[in-house]
């Protein structure tokens, strides 16, 4: 298959440029314009702040060109594969591509434990209880250890990471500002890694190019421009992790025929949906499957999602093999597969359209 994703230039290798300005190992290619603007001005502070769903494209169609964001945005990149905040988020906090950390969707079968977990919740997905076996595995296997941990293990700089839930977690988007503005006055240099969960939640509900989704972009534009206004020594990174795409929901339980040839549920995303296959059952699934629905997704055997190297490149974590089942279906259209254990939605990511994948790289160096 063709990899539209640029490995050379998506996430992974933004964190890679952070890693190399705070004196961490890297394993893949830093972005040269990133490493420079941090060598010329050497700050004090590295803030990134990471609007969830936030695409290029869609950002483009929202803002008018004396907004902040479209002023500031250096370039267009990539997200990584899938282009869903599990992988995402990931690869920018660690430096690895999903392959490598094996956060590789929002549902992911781990075969240690012969369930299909939602990850970053630590439930199974069919009954959406809490996994007792996940705890461990997760440990053992996937990859936890982020950036900031590394940068504080070192203890040369801090980093501190702000999340609007979890222990310590902000109250809303002002104070996710305040907090990064207090962090930037405190002697010593120091990494900032923040996470909003707009306008993505929102997407989901009300669709990407919502009269409601362009406040909230322009809210946060405006915001962040006022935050840049207040701070000294400090570069300004603001990305997201993935794009949207309004979907048109096909429900996989109107195909009793296709989900009988199944071992296990779907897995992965809806858009970048697994398939475990039983074995006397593989050519007559692919044929089905193509029949129903080939013009809107591309069905590919996981020998060959292998080696596209789709999830980029690296050591493969010990779960991804068998985390890809036997066939990945990807979305190229507004259409997508829902399960009888998936969330519906009005609006999607993960899938391959332009909207999904291309991320703004905006970038402010505040004197």
């Amino acid at each position: 298959m063709k990899v539209k994703n640029n490995y050379n230039e998506c996430l992974t290798n933004l964190a890679c440029s952070i890693r190399k300005y705070f004196n961490l190992d890297y394993a893949h290619n830093t972005l040269p314009y990133l490493d420079k603007i941090l060598e010329e001005n050497n700050p004090k502070n590295v803030v990134v702040i990471l609007y969830d769903g936030m695409g290029s494209r869609i950002l483009d169609r929202q803002l008018s060109k004396k907004e902040f964001f479209i002023k500031n945005k250096y370039k267009e990149i990539t997200t990584v594969f899938p282009a869903t905040t599990t992988a995402a988020t990931t690869s920018i906090r660690t430096g690895y591509n999903p392959v490598e950390h094996g956060w590789l969707g929002w549902n992911v079968y781990i075969n240690k434990i012969d369930e299909t977990i939602t990850l970053f919740l630590g439930t199974k997905k069919q009954t959406k209880e809490i996994s007792q076996k996940y705890s461990d595995t997760k440990n053992k296997y996937l990859m936890t250890k982020t950036i900031s941990d590394e940068i504080n293990e070192k203890d040369e700089f801090k980093a501190i990471e702000l999340f609007p839930f979890g222990v310590g977690h902000y109250k809303g988007l002002d104070d996710m500002l305040q907090k990064i503005e207090k962090e930037t006055n405190k002697e010593g240099k120091k990494y900032i890694y923040a996470y909003d969960e707009q306008p993505d939640h929102t997407m989901h509900e009300l669709g990407p190019d919502s009269e409601e989704v362009k406040e909230l972009i322009k809210i946060r534009s405006k915001k962040t421009e006022e935050l840049c206004n207040k701070l000294k020594d400090t570069l300004v990174i603001v990305i997201a992790d993935h794009g949207h795409k309004k979907v048109e929901n096909i429900f996989l339980k109107d195909y009793p025929e296709l989900l009988d040839m199944l071992e296990r549920t779907t897995s992965i995303e809806q858009r970048a949906t697994a398939f475990k296959v039983k074995e006397s059952k593989k050519e007559k699934f692919k044929t089905k499957f193509n029949e129903l629905f080939g013009n809107y997704y591309k069905l590919y055997p996981k020998e060959e999602i292998i080696e596209s190297k789709l999830f980029g490149n690296g050591i493969e974590n010990n779960i991804f093999k068998d985390a890809l089942g036997d066939f990945l279906g990807v979305a190229y259209t507004e259409k997508t597969l829902v399960n009888e254990d998936d969330d519906i939605l009005v609006s999607h990511h993960a899938g391959y359209t332009d909207d999904e994948i291309y991320i703004p790289l905006i970038i402010k160096m505040c004197k």
